[in-house]
């Protein structure tokens, strides 16, 4: 992977669950509860965290072994999505140095923004709370119900630097899944592999393609050049 840079980026977009906030304890604990009232036995948080980054399809299948053909997988993808939803914000938290990294890309001149497969309904209320009463704010959010095609479809990272003016080629995108991967490396960004995140196999993750990869989120000012620096 490469390591330096001879230019910052224009913008940094980032991936939200995996990558800004540490989602994973909601996530599981909501499946967990799912199988409780189906009359299941509690599954270990370390089975059910690296699939939080893919949200709602990988973790029925990794609690209940159930895909989108089964019959009755509507209903408990409903019924999973309404417990989560009333408990999305009980452990969920951002990973420590994210706050600062992003005063510290403020202070840059970096303009950041949220690209997330996550629907609007579940996404807006946690950035809202995680991120309220900030003196900074992103220069842009899409959620997953903001485009027909969700990543790794480049659509939704497209379309954010459209909305927010910017030069693809000046952009990174940070995300800890493979679908965040392929969809920058298919927009034309810079992809950044988020290490600290949901990385089940972090050698398999290194051959998905990005040009870095951070073991903490302050670890991305380290690859950034020292212009402009405070």
């Amino acid at each position: 992977m490469k390591q330096a840079v001879s230019q910052n980026p224009a913008a940094v977009l980032f991936d939200f669950d995996g990558t800004l906030v540490d989602s994973a304890p909601d996530l599981a604990g909501a499946m967990n509860d799912l199988r409780a009232e189906l009359g299941f036995p509690e599954l270990p948080y370390a089975t059910l965290r690296p699939y939080a980054t893919y949200g709602a399809r990988s973790l029925l299948k990794a609690g209940l072994d159930l895909s989108p053909e089964h019959h009755q997988y509507d209903d408990h993808r409903l019924r999973f999505l309404a417990i989560y939803d009333q408990r999305k914000l009980s452990k969920s938290h951002l990973f420590e140095g994210v706050l600062e990294l992003l005063i510290a890309l403020e202070r840059r001149g970096i303009q950041w923004g949220i690209v997330t497969n996550k629907h609007s309904r579940l996404a807006e209320p946690m950035i809202h709370e995680l991120l309220r009463d900030r003196a900074f704010s992103p220069a842009i959010v899409l959620c997953g119900d903001s485009t027909p095609t969700p990543k790794p479809h480049p659509a939704s990272l497209l379309r954010a630097a459209a909305d927010a003016k910017l030069d693809v080629t000046r952009c990174w995108f940070v995300g800890d899944g493979e679908s965040d991967i392929k969809a920058s490396l298919a927009a034309g960004m810079t992809p950044v592999l988020a290490a600290y995140g949901y990385v089940p196999d972090l050698a398999v993750a290194r051959a998905w393609g990005a040009h870095h990869e951070i073991d903490q989120p302050l670890a991305l000012l380290n690859l950034l050049s020292a212009e402009d620096a405070i």
